[in-house]
């Protein structure tokens, strides 16, 4: 029998991380992210986004789309890599003085909430119909992807209300820190080549400005972005309705542009499964 991953085609998981939006989905979950200070500070004191924005935005959608699609040695493979890399992170976070680790569990559940919250919300709010069912669903099958950076699956949350009740328990110690908003800058307004940069630009900032918008009320309040300006500033039913008109455009796009219309590792997936390559599941 074919090795259909972590979570195989008839998952809700196949469907939501399809879904042409999951790219505002991933900037709304950095922001949200941003807003954890001892999260932030380890990003900010390890990470080489400021370097390599680019290859740091590619290399999160890249681990996403393996350990979605690709088989489950894939899978295994690209969450070991991510758990060696937080082993070797220690430090002490600016404000706080609190000494944090990598592999500290309420890092890793901030993540992981902030990832499936955003993919969740945005996709749902765009086109993808999703019932209470499927949407709880969905959850639950994130806490497979949590127990590949190293969650124990009974500390993550399984139902849209326990992932709800987790991320109003984390607020009170959330803050916009300078980190957070150095990091926020380079998400609504990344380096780009001058080449690119003239049509580049305003097309990002469109896209992060509905990523921002699309955050809850309480966040958006936090950040205050003066810079992010039109889309950021949409109501809650304004930014559905541009999460909405957004997806029909790019839908457009992959009906006409046959290369876009699945990505690269859902393609692959596809082939595996219809060819019966892959580790047999067990």
């Amino acid at each position: 029998m074919t090795d259909v991953g972590l979570f195989g085609p008839g998952s809700v998981t196949w469907r939501v991380h399809a879904d042409p939006l999951m790219g505002v989905a991933g900037l709304r979950a950095l922001l949200l992210q941003a807003l954890h200070p001892v999260a932030m500070a380890a990003v900010s004191e390890h990470s080489r986004f400021r370097e390599d924005t680019w290859g740091r935005l590619r290399g999160t959608a890249d681990y996403i789309g393996v350990t979605t699609f690709g088989s489950t040695a894939e899978a295994l493979t690209a969450g070991a890599r991510v758990r060696a890399v937080h082993s070797a992170v220690r430090g002490v976070a600016p404000g706080t003085g609190r000494v944090y680790s990598g592999d500290d569990e309420d890092l890793l559940l901030w993540v992981h909430v902030c990832l499936v919250d955003s993919f969740l919300d945005v996709v749902s709010r765009g086109a993808l119909h999703l019932d209470a069912e499927d949407a709880d669903r969905y959850v639950a099958e994130q806490v497979r992807a949590a127990a590949l950076v190293g969650l124990e699956p009974d500390v993550v949350p399984a139902s849209r209300a326990a992932l709800a009740e987790m991320l109003e328990r984390v607020r009170p110690d959330l803050a916009v820190t300078p980190a957070a908003r150095e990091a926020a800058g380079y998400v609504v307004a990344p380096p780009m080549r001058a080449a690119v940069a003239l049509a580049g630009r305003p097309a990002w900032a469109g896209v992060a400005g509905l990523a921002f918008a699309a955050l809850p009320g309480w966040a958006r309040r936090m950040y205050a972005l003066p810079e992010l300006p039109g889309a950021a500033g949409l109501t809650d039913a304004a930014a559905t309705a541009a999460l909405r008109a957004l997806h029909t455009g790019l839908a457009g796009v992959r009906a006409v542009v046959p290369p876009l219309r699945e990505g690269p590792h859902l393609r692959a997936a596809r082939t595996r499964l219809a060819t019966g390559d892959g580790e047999p599941s067990r």
